[in-house]
């Protein structure tokens, strides 16, 4: 799939097909992928890597335009399990033109940044700008889905509960090593501002833009942190908590045995005392139970 847009009075706005500045071509077929591979030259490895999830973010430069590889949030559905995955995403800078391609189809031109837009190498920033924004989002997601689930393991030693937390965990361990990569990207990018084109109020943005990124991955590292030694800690209550269920049932099925001793001796296939006795019965019982109550009162007189 293929949309068009054009750069009109500092804004992106929807374009006729084949006639505008910006293209985005969303999961490429093989046609396309012919096109940009041998028509504007870009190189297969790097295309690819457009549609890598794994790849990490990149700059390139190649004799007629710039590979960008930077790194973005997924959106989220509810099949994945908590599990909040990232995508790769690539721009291409021509002289007169940029060409944007992606995995699936997102809403990538919404914001105030794309409000102010003077050049095409002003759009990567903001793309760019815009990821950084949608980390923000989900880490702010994150945090209240991981306080709901901690109230929910409070309530309940289910391990579904616990399963969502250790998704959390692996989505924020994605998010940490995305933000870092989009960082070292975005400081190739200021040490080649000059060669690819940015002009001064760019490169100003550029340096709020890098801060902002650190501010995100600092953010979602420590986030990280306090699932993991949540986990910890859980982990640790959970084994304390069976610890103490065993000893329970432990001095339970002692308390039972011991009765069951008493009765079990005035019920072997020889002549026993109180045989002929007509209160023998009660008599038994009542041993059986002192023998309980003693153990009882022994055990508490015991325990710390």
């Amino acid at each position: 799939m293929k949309k068009t847009y054009n750069i009109v009075d500092r804004k992106i706005v929807e374009g006729e097909a084949d006639h505008g500045q910006i293209t985005i071509y969303v999961n490429p077929d093989e046609q396309e992928r012919k096109y940009l591979i041998e028509e504007l030259k870009v190189d297969e490895h790097t295309f690819s890597s457009a549609l890598d999830p794994d790849e990490l973010a990149r700059l390139e430069f190649e004799p007629d335009h710039a590979a960008v590889i930077y790194k973005r949030p997924k959106n989220y559905s509810a099949a994945e399990q908590f599990l909040f995955g990232v995508s790769s995403a690539g721009v291409f800078l021509f002289k007169d033109r940029l060409r944007i391609i992606l995995p699936d189809d997102v809403v990538l031109f919404e914001g105030p940044h794309f409000n102010r837009v003077t050049s095409l190498a002003g759009v990567i920033l903001r793309l760019i700008a815009r990821s950084v924004i949608h980390f923000r989002e989900h880490l702010r997601i994150i945090s209240r889905v991981s306080d709901d689930l901690q109230q929910e393991i409070n309530r309940s030693m289910e391990n579904r509960h616990l399963i969502n937390m250790f998704s959390l965990e692996k989505s924020l361990v994605y998010f940490v090593n995305s933000l870092n990569s989009n960082a070292a990207l975005l400081e190739k990018l200021r040490n080649t501002a000059a060669k690819i084109g940015f002009t001064t109020e760019e490169m100003e943005f550029l340096d709020d833009l890098i801060i902002e990124n650190n501010q995100c991955s600092k953010q979602a590292e420590m986030y990280s942190n306090i699932i993991a030694s949540l986990m910890d800690a859980r982990a640790s209550i959970v084994s304390n908590n069976l610890n103490v269920l065993m000893k329970t049932l432990n001095i339970i099925t002692i308390a039972i045995m011991v009765p069951t001793l008493v009765v079990s001796i005035f019920s072997m296939n020889v002549r026993i005392p109180f045989e002929e006795h007509r209160h023998a019965f009660w008599m038994i019982v009542g041993l059986a139970s002192a023998s309980a109550a003693a153990f009882l009162m022994i055990w508490r007189r015991r325990r710390p």
